[in-house]
């Protein structure tokens, strides 16, 4: 059999994000290549799609620097253990999906022994240790991106790049129906609503809900009609939230999971810096964001970034859309503030659903798709 027409391709996944960003390539590479074999590490999605994994992607999820301290001989083992395994094989190319810390050591091994490699979603060298660059340049034969800016910054360094925008941007429709997805909830179709993200991790919750709390209440004091409904990662982090809320009265409602359904219901979103500011921006959300870390870790980090922002709206649209409340500049009082701008601002909420929805068409069309052609266009580079 050619192995043109079956070629053995390896996607390596070390979290649910990337679990998923690897079930579309599959599906889309397989429609290349309807006999395509699939190799490597990866979620259900994953191997949904067909890919078998060497052994449970849940090996490679270990989240905070202590448990990842904890964990190193088992994951160091586990690299080893699948680079044998990938150069006894010698796929057509190696596909790493996110998990820097992981997959782009496994770039670097393979690469060194002759293997085509390709890097799926950017680490964020552009923010901080660029020096990275010098890495990934040597061992990564094509990097994909979600965002263009990231792009920009590999053709500056000579990486070879390409722009693929984000699935999500292609889940999340245009417009979003508010009230289908209040009724979804439950929830009363008529009132204004704010939706509450403080983040899917314990030390994110903890840092963030008592400043969260404070505004929360502070606005309830100025918009008496206004109601509240925060997404619980989880159990545990319910946990946390009805920990932080007892004593208050107010208007809350705490929903296990669900945290698009909770924005798109939402007339404003106060949330946590990450991945889930994207989902706010694609659903034309008007958010204020708020983060603050450990006194040392932070130190640590500010002399590091090289961004002048931590929200991707911000970032993707290269100005100040939203406003990031971090660090020292996070109080309850500021954050009541700032989400009362939205709440007053009906003018300035037009604008900015503007400026979110040139970016939502930026990011659509296909991520998957124009992934799988980039790395056929690399294949196909390949000598006979």
């Amino acid at each position: 059999m050619d192995a043109r027409q079956s070629p053995l391709i390896a996607l390596v996944a070390g979290e649910t994000s990337g679990d998923l960003l690897g079930a579309g390539l599959i599906e889309a590479l397989r429609r290349r290549w309807p006999d395509a074999r699939f190799i490597g590490v990866g979620g259900e999605r994953m191997a949904a799609a067909g890919q078998h994994s060497l052994f449970p992607m849940e090996k490679l999820s270990v989240m905070g620097i202590t448990e990842v301290i904890r964990h190193l001989p088992e994951l160091f083992r586990l690299r080893r253990q699948l680079v044998d395994d990938l150069l006894a094989r010698r796929p057509a190319v190696v596909i790493t999906i996110d998990s820097p810390d992981f997959t782009l050591g496994v770039a670097k091994r393979v690469h060194a022994a002759g293997l085509k490699t390709v890097h799926y979603v950017s680490p964020s060298v552009w923010a901080w240790r660029q020096g990275r660059v010098t890495g990934i340049r040597r061992d990564v034969d094509l990097m994909l991106t979600l965002f263009p800016f990231e792009a920009r910054f590999y053709e500056e360094h000579g990486v070879p790049v390409a722009f693929v925008g984000h699935p999500l941007a292609d889940m999340i429709e245009l417009e979003v129906d508010a009230r289908a997805a209040r009724r979804e909830l439950g929830l009363a179709e008529e009132g204004r609503i704010l939706a509450v993200l403080p983040g899917s991790r314990g030390g994110e919750v903890g840092q963030l809900m008592p400043d969260f709390t404070d505004a929360m209440v502070r606005l309830r004091d100025r918009y008496p009609d206004l109601r509240f409904v925060i997404p619980a990662a989880n159990g545990a982090r319910r946990a946390q939230i009805d920990a932080a809320l007892a004593g208050t009265d107010l208007p809350v409602t705490v929903v296990d999971g669900q945290g698009r359904t909770v924005m798109a219901a939402a007339d404003a979103v106060m949330m946590a810096s990450g991945t889930a500011t994207l989902e706010g921006m694609l659903l034309k959300k008007p958010m204020v964001v708020g983060y603050r870390l450990g006194a040392v870790t932070f130190a640590i980090v500010s002399r590091l970034v090289k961004s002048d922002y931590v929200a991707l709206p911000n970032l993707l649209c290269r100005k100040p859309l939203v406003p990031e409340l971090v660090q020292k500049d996070l109080s309850g009082a500021a954050l009541a503030d700032a989400v009362a701008v939205w709440l007053d601002d009906p003018d300035g909420v037009a604008r900015l659903k503007d400026d979110f929805t040139r970016v939502h068409e930026q990011l659509r069309g296909g991520a998957s798709e124009k992934a799988a052609t980039a790395v056929a266009a690399l294949l196909e580079e390949m000598p006979r």
